[in-house]
């Protein structure tokens, strides 16, 4: 799969799937989907008392939270509206492919929020030129060398990680600024979440709501006339 997993993509996905009910026992079901004659994409939804196991093309997840866990999912996301942090904090098991993983767009942008949260905490009142301009100095030279000694590293998690808490910048235009003995490190950035869901976690959560609906549809197409609401 591509980087990511919209709801469009998903809906393309799975646009030719059927849904199969091999076994149903009060909260025990075992729900199939998949587009006939092949195995491509298919997806299989299986609940049995306060557990919800998702298997598939795309992995396998283990839920945990109600008795009924299609209740859960009904009553807490639709496809436009998946809270997928509060998702994930409900699995119990997930395969190797795991829920999140390192996002070098999302490292890249921590480290420039971190320096420019600290340029606008240095800023020196419009009314001071000299030092306005001193400071614009000093960090169009530290930025430079972000640029150039950490954002430019290897996007793999553990060298991103060791570019950033390895770095210190004490450059001339930062020393005059900041004083003779001033420099700037990266203090702790071990701490900073710079991961994203993975797109077969992502598509594991469409799949969920979207399987749960058509479950939902095909019980209201069979129900007596009269009592499908």
């Amino acid at each position: 799969m591509s980087a990511g997993c919209t709801e469009e993509r998903f809906l393309r996905d799975v646009a030719e799937h059927a849904m199969v009910v091999i076994r149903e026992d009060g909260v025990s079901r075992h729900i199939r989907f998949a587009k006939p004659g092949t195995s491509c994409m298919h997806f299989d939804l299986i609940t049995w008392p306060g557990y919800l196991c998702y298997t598939g093309d795309m992995g396998t997840y283990v839920f945990q939270r109600t008795q009924d866990m299609f209740g859960f999912f009904r009553k807490s996301g639709h496809l436009d509206s998946i809270d997928h942090r509060y998702w994930a904090e409900k699995i119990e098991a997930a395969d190797g492919t795991g829920v999140k993983r390192h996002s070098h767009d999302e490292f890249v942008r921590q480290i420039n929020d971190w320096v420019d949260q600290q340029a606008e905490g240095d800023k020196p009142d419009d009314d001071e030129p000299e030092q306005l301009a001193l400071w614009a100095e000093a960090y169009a030279e530290l930025r430079a060398e972000v640029q150039s000694e950490v954002l430019s590293a290897d996007s793999n998690e553990v060298r991103c990680f060791d570019a950033a808490n390895d770095f210190t910048h004490a450059g001339e235009a930062w020393q005059a600024f900041h004083g003779s003995d001033a420099k700037f490190e990266f203090t702790d950035f071990w701490e900073v979440d710079t991961t994203e869901y993975t797109p077969r976690f992502l598509w594991c959560c469409y799949a969920l709501a979207w399987g749960i609906e058509k479950y939902d549809q095909s019980k209201v197409a069979i129900a007596p006339e009269g009592l499908a609401a």
